[in-house]
Parts: structure tokens; sequence; C-alpha cells
């Protein structure tokens, strides 16, 4: 079964085609989050690349987030659209796991982190178990310092991910015993989104197209700013910088995401959305305002 793989989350557009084989052929770009714009070509890319017509496909899988939330929306869309109009099942996976399964074979802790704006992250917590990693516990969104502060009580070695070490390196560089890495480990990869589909697609462990929902794990900006309006809750704090902008893929053919035992162990400072770039507007806008979306073939 052929998989074609949709990754929006972050500021990098992905996708990649592939199956049982493995993948057989990949994108990825990262052009200050210009989803819309590059999406679609880039779909037909990889199936030029791969010879494969999307008619031959048997499922879509897409990144469910948590991250961007205009970069999800995009995604999740997609994939829904394609999935209803070639009638296909669809799989959904998680970012952070997407994150974790390419440094899968470290012995630390391995803790992926998003950022999620509004001075937040979004991350988990993740073992290597065989075959794959397994989460420790849900994913969480929260400040810089409490993460850095459960990992010091924690008091082990730790191997940190994702985007989220860049935008926060000088919080998170006061974790010890913890190695930042940097690229290629700073976003979801679309060729491991494939990779973790597959073994759900061979067991049919899909949902419908209007099952799928992205995984914000907190209010949007503009679900924020209305209840306030409506006297409903209180004002969201000012981001503190304005302007700047569970076992995975086991051999033994489980859920992808499931641990040994079998479960599954994964799981704008202007007061607008908050995946808002530099100018405020949304991370999928474009100068003209409208959507757009980059490239960096792998």
């Amino acid at each position: 079964m052929l998989i074609l793989g949709i990754e929006t989350a972050t500021q990098q557009v992905g996708c990649a085609i592939g199956g049982y084989e493995g993948v057989r052929a990949t994108f990825h770009a990262a052009r200050r989050r210009r989803h819309v714009e590059t999406l679609a070509p880039a779909i037909d890319f990889v199936c030029q690349q791969a010879d494969v017509p999307l008619s031959e496909l048997g499922a879509v899988a897409v990144d469910v987030g948590p991250g961007l939330f205009s970069g999800l929306r995009v995604g999740v869309t997609t994939a829904k659209t394609l999935a209803q109009a070639l009638r296909l099942p669809v799989i959904g996976v998680s970012s952070l796991d997407l994150l974790a399964f390419p440094v899968r074979h470290s012995n630390r802790l391995i803790v992926p982190v998003i950022d999620a704006r509004r001075g937040e992250l979004y991350y988990g917590f993740y073992r290597q178990v065989p075959g794959g990693v397994q989460c420790l516990s849900g994913y969480q969104v929260g400040k810089p310092g409490e993460l850095v502060s459960e990992l010091l009580a924690r008091g082990e070695d730790v191997l940190m991910v994702g985007d989220g070490v860049v935008r926060y390196a000088d919080e998170l560089s006061g974790v010890v015993r913890c190695e930042l890495a940097g690229s290629p480990h700073l976003y979801p990869s679309a060729s491991a989104l494939v990779a973790l589909a597959h073994p759900r697609a061979v067991r049919e462990d899909f949902v419908s197209p209007s099952e799928l929902e992205p995984m914000y794990l907190r209010k949007t900006d503009a679900e924020i700013n209305w209840e306030v309006s409506a006297g409903w809750g209180r004002a969201p704090k000012p981001h503190p910088n304005p302007g700047v902008d569970d076992d995975i893929g086991g051999p033994d053919g489980r859920d992808d995401l499931g641990g040994p035992d079998g479960r599954d162990d994964t799981g704008g400072p202007d007061g607008r959305d908050d995946t808002g770039g530099p100018d405020g507007r949304d991370d999928t806008g474009g100068p003209d305002g409208r959507g757009e979306a980059g490239r960096q073939a792998s």
C-alpha cells in the first residue's frame, strides 16, 4: 500500500510517498510558513518523482499537531479533501511523535519541543523501546521554565529536538546533562510520517476524513479574544518577545505508537492568531495577505 504523507505543523512544509519498501520520494521546504502556496505543488512533485499517480494511493497520512494553528488547518484540510475525492482512508500522527522517531536509537530521555508562540512550548517525554520510542506521558503545553524545572527534577541525560530548541535556546541551555539537537532535527519529517503510518495502514487502523481533526492543546487566540470581548475570560498576557516571530514502528507490526504492552503510548503578541508571522498576519499569509507556502528538496 502506498501512502501520501502531509506535514505542515511547523513553518516547514513537507510531503512524501512510500510504503512497505520505504519512502520513494520526499519534499521539505521552510520559507516563512508559505503552506498554502507550497503544499499542492509539493504533492505533485513527489508524485512525479515517485512515478505514482494519485489514483494508486492507498491512504493519506497527515501530521495533526500540536503546532501552528493555521499550518495544521492547511495540512488537515488538504488531507481530508484528497481522501474524500479519492475515497481513501486517513491516518493522523502527532508532530511530537514525528520528532522523536528519527532519534529513537538514543539511550537518553528524548524530549521533542515545538515553539507554540506566546512564550510557550509543546513538548513530550519519550524513551527508547525495541523498534521505536514510547511516550511516557501525554502531550503538554507550557512555559520553557516549567519544562526546565521538570527536567532538572528528573536528573536524567536528555536529548532535545525541535524548533523550540532554537527559539528558547538560552532558557533550555540551563538544563544540565542536556544536548540541544540542531538541524536536521528541527522539524517533523514527512518521511517519518510515512514510516509511522505504514504499520497502521497494514492493520487498517484508519479514521474517516470526517473524523480527522487537528490537535491544538490550547485555545486559539481568536477564541481567547472572543471570550475576553464577551467578558468570559481574562486577556492573554503579551508575548515576551513581540515581533519575533508510543512504540513507533515496532517490528511486530503492532500499532506504530503502541508500547510493548500493546497500548497506545504516544498518544502573536497582537492579539490575533498565535500562528502569525512577524507581521502579525496568519502564518500562511503572503505579502498579499493570502495563503502561500517553500522549498528545500531533500
